[in-house]
């Protein structure tokens, strides 16, 4: 059964929402029948890559806040992440587009490092402030997940990849993304935001339950869950 996960490098709630998923697939009898498959969504398309401005100080400026309403906010998500033991520090991340990353993302799925890449990305943008569109942070984080090197350097110096980006942004158009995470299971159901684990285990018991039925409509199950939506740095 494949669970599709529609995310972006830069949004904090992808992470969250990748933990409290992983500690229901951890708790879900079929885990080892799961297929899950990274989707790319850009929140900030025209986002331009600031080295010397970090997350706070971008916020307080595109929401017309002062630094001190954006770091609160930024505290708020962070003691969120620490429930689910990540340690996310906005002072260090870098403003940075995620048009490559997603790039990134999408040769590591080739070779089956999907995951593996989110996970890196996450964690070098998150937690150490690392400029993920940068083409040498990128040629590391593949090295350190098994891509090889010479892979990375031809895509990173081409267009390689962007078709099967924009192909992950038009399907989040055509089964009602509207921010992210956004899971879809075995493409009948929905789980939108970063919901709690047990909400789900329940959408993976009721998409297995009915994993022979042809259905290709999505149905939306709740979506109060925190979420990041375009156009928006939260």
């Amino acid at each position: 059964m494949d669970v599709e996960i529609w995310s972006d490098v830069m949004c904090p709630f992808c992470y969250i929402g990748k933990r409290k998923f992983e500690n229901a697939l951890n708790q879900f009898t079929h885990k080892d029948q799961v297929n899950v498959v990274w989707k790319s969504f850009q929140l900030n398309p025209d986002m331009k890559t600031e080295p010397g401005k970090n997350i706070n100080q971008y916020l307080a400026d595109v929401k017309g806040w002062s630094l001190d309403e954006a770091k609160g906010m930024n505290d708020r998500v962070t003691a969120m992440a620490h429930e689910v033991g990540l340690s996310y520090d906005f002072d260090k991340a870098v403003v940075a587009n995620s048009w490559d990353a997603h790039r990134f993302i999408q040769l590591a799925k080739q070779h089956g490092l999907g995951d593996a890449a989110e996970e890196r990305l996450f964690r070098a943008y998150f937690t150490e402030g690392r400029d993920t569109s940068n083409h040498v942070t990128l040629l590391e984080l593949g090295t350190e997940i098994g891509l090889v090197a010479a892979d990375i350097e031809q895509m990173l110096q081409s267009n390689q990849y962007a078709e099967a980006v924009s192909q992950d942004i038009y399907e989040a158009q055509q089964v009602g993304v509207r921010g992210v995470p956004f899971f879809v299971l075995n493409r009948r159901y929905a789980v939108s935001g970063a919901q709690q684990p047990e909400t789900f285990l329940g959408a993976l018991n009721t998409a297995w339950s009915e994993w022979e039925k042809a259905n290709p409509s999505v149905i939306q199950l709740p979506t109060d869950g925190p979420a990041c939506t375009p156009g928006e740095i939260c």
